[in-house]
């Protein structure tokens, strides 16, 4: 996973002469050099060893396993069933290994990580704490001059036909400038990059700054150790009761028994998740038919709520049907009626991420926890004993930021990427990225991203959608090398008609109307652009149909015509 880096002098100096080779021969020659050790990272290596390439992961963390590695906080689990969210490219892995719950938690899926690398002797091609600094493209040869850094090592320099971007959709830390931040003299954390050995806040005052997934899953847990805990919430989230458990043994062996029935039908769902979707919209039921829809669905728990009705994130009568049903919950729940009414969103379900929760809501009913609205009167300061708002000094030993992430460009806007005539990515993206598939950039040849900003990613399960980047990408390279290809580059009509049908589709649903991570809003100065596209099933037809007719949108140069090949992006 990649991080904010700034290039050091060296760096500077090795790549300040766009498309000209370096003055001194790199360490390493690979095929490959692939950016991140999580879930897409250590599938993109096996897969492209698998073809005989030579690859070579390189890993900031000190271990394996991604956002994983670093998102340890309290109650951290994935809001994907475990059955669901796992490798499907081998069927002895899907069979041997069992999952003890039915959303797992974090060392669970580091545990299964784990035990992947192992199992395909991937550790061997993986060199962690190592961070990518820049990665430069030759004109001359068509190959990617990579720097790299280590700490307390040599810097290390390697050349490679193609880079692949593994380096994850919420990898980067978003912490805001809250004024005073540093004058804080208590402990402090990001549910980002929480400390290894865990943290033990019992009897303690905590603030925690945020109320999305992170925090939504950490309040419950925290509330319990803590002698107090304030929650500084601006904006209120929709969430939808987990209601995790073990699982059953017969479950697990009813869909062992026919797992590819399970991965097919999630593949025909828009969000790569098996929602148990309906093909009815919510103006074709009566408001009490509709309620019955819901209320069974929020007792079954999970995403499935949002399968209720095909036109949720379309039409205004179903969502807000949706809407009101899950304030109404809020209300039976929260004690005190001002305090259900700030947990309360207004805004459309589904803009932001819906949240998934295990006694979320109930935990505002305890005596040692305060509900800070602070959409009005925004935090003043942290000041060294605490956090200030409206006047008043809430006093704590320990504040948690959870903050989220500079979702999909910031991991790769961190790695100072320099394409055809030394443009960096940073300046083609400076007003919101800009991809064909999601998979390319014109101006960058053999640079791909798995799961990029203008590809489902996000609003899908993670793992069906790296799975289906990794194998488009091991399929490309290697038709590159059997045809004796030398680079292949979005062209750029391809990249701006497939960007304004992102946008066409996203203008269509109801996923513009609020602030959220999707469109960078969390981010002061980040371009406001809805980065995800919705549609799982037509997403993964379009990236095979362009296959089909000859990688149809991209430009594919042999290695004689290097030299006087013309720049895609004109």
């Amino acid at each position: 996973m990649a991080e904010p880096v700034s290039s050091s002098m060296e760096s500077q100096k090795l790549s300040s002469a766009a498309g000209k080779s370096p003055r001194t021969a790199p360490q390493r020659e690979l095929d490959v050099v692939v950016v991140g050790a999580g879930f897409a990272g250590l599938y993109m290596l096996h897969r492209l060893r698998g073809m005989g390439f030579s690859v070579r992961v390189y890993e900031l963390g000190t271990g394996i396993g991604g956002t994983w590695f670093w998102n340890r906080y309290p109650g951290a689990r994935c809001d994907v069933e475990s059955m669901e969210y796992s490798y499907q490219f081998s069927k002895e892995l899907q069979q041997d290994w069992e999952w003890s719950e039915r959303y797992a938690t974090q060392p669970e899926i580091l545990r299964y990580i784990d035990h992947v690398a192992d199992r395909f002797d991937l550790r061997r091609d993986v060199q962690l704490e190592t961070r990518v600094e820049t990665a430069t493209f030759d004109e001359a040869t068509g190959r990617w001059e990579v720097e790299l850094s280590r700490a307390g090592g040599s810097p290390e320099r390697v050349s490679a036909q193609h880079v692949v971007l593994a380096t994850g959709c919420l990898s980067v830390r978003n912490t805001p400038k809250f004024p005073g931040l540093d004058n804080f003299q208590g402990e402090k954390y990001h549910t980002g990059n929480w400390p290894h050995s865990g943290v033990d806040f019992t009897g303690k005052r905590v603030g925690i700054i945020g109320t999305g997934s992170s925090a939504v899953q950490s309040i419950p847990i925290i509330a319990e150790q803590s002698s107090h805990l304030t929650v500084f919430q601006r904006t209120p989230n929709y969430s939808i009761p987990a209601r995790n458990g073990q699982l059953e043994a017969e479950e697990v062996k009813r869909v062992k028994a026919d797992y590819d029935a399970l991965r097919q039908r999630a593949s025909q769902v828009g969000f790569g998740i098996d929602l148990a979707p309906r093909d009815r919209t919510a103006k074709e039921d009566t408001p009490e038919e509709r309620k019955r829809e819901f209320e069974e669905r929020w007792k079954k728990g999970g995403f499935g709520f949002l399968g209720a009705y095909s036109d949720i994130v379309t039409d205004t009568v179903a969502n807000e049907a949706a809407q009101e049903f899950v304030r109404e919950k809020i209300h039976q729940v929260v004690k005190d009626p001002k305090i259900a009414e700030l947990l309360s969103p207004k805004t459309v379900i589904g803009c932001k991420r819906l949240c998934l929760d295990t006694g979320y809501f109930e935990t505002f009913n305890r005596d040692n926890v305060t509900l800070i609205d602070v959409s009005g009167s925004p935090i003043e300061e942290i000041t060294a004993k605490g956090v200030k708002v409206d006047g008043r000094e809430h006093e704590l030993d320990c504040l948690v930021l959870a903050t989220g992430f500079d979702a999909m460009t910031g991991s790769l806007l961190a790695i100072d990427t320099k394409g055809r005539g030394g443009r960096t990515l940073r300046q083609k993206w400076a007003e919101g990225p800009r991809s064909y598939l999601g998979i390319q950039s014109a101006g960058f040849p053999n640079l791909f991203i798995i799961t990029g900003p203008q590809s489902p990613s996000v609003l899908t399960n993670m793992l069906p959608s790296i799975e289906q980047h990794v194998n488009w990408i091991a399929d490309c390279i290697g038709h590159l090398r059997d045809h004796e290809v030398a680079t292949i580059e979005a062209d750029l009509e391809a990249e701006d008609q497939w960007v304004a049908h992102v946008n066409e589709v996203a203008g269509g649903t109801l996923l513009l109307t609020c602030n959220s991570w999707y469109l960078g809003a969390n981010v002061p100065g980040k371009p406001r652009v809805f980065m995800p596209y919705l549609g799982f099933p037509p997403y993964v037809e379009k990236c095979n149909d362009v296959v089909a007719k000859g990688y149809e949108g991209f430009v594919l140069t042999k290695q004689s015509d290097l030299a006087s090949a013309p720049s895609p992006q004109g």
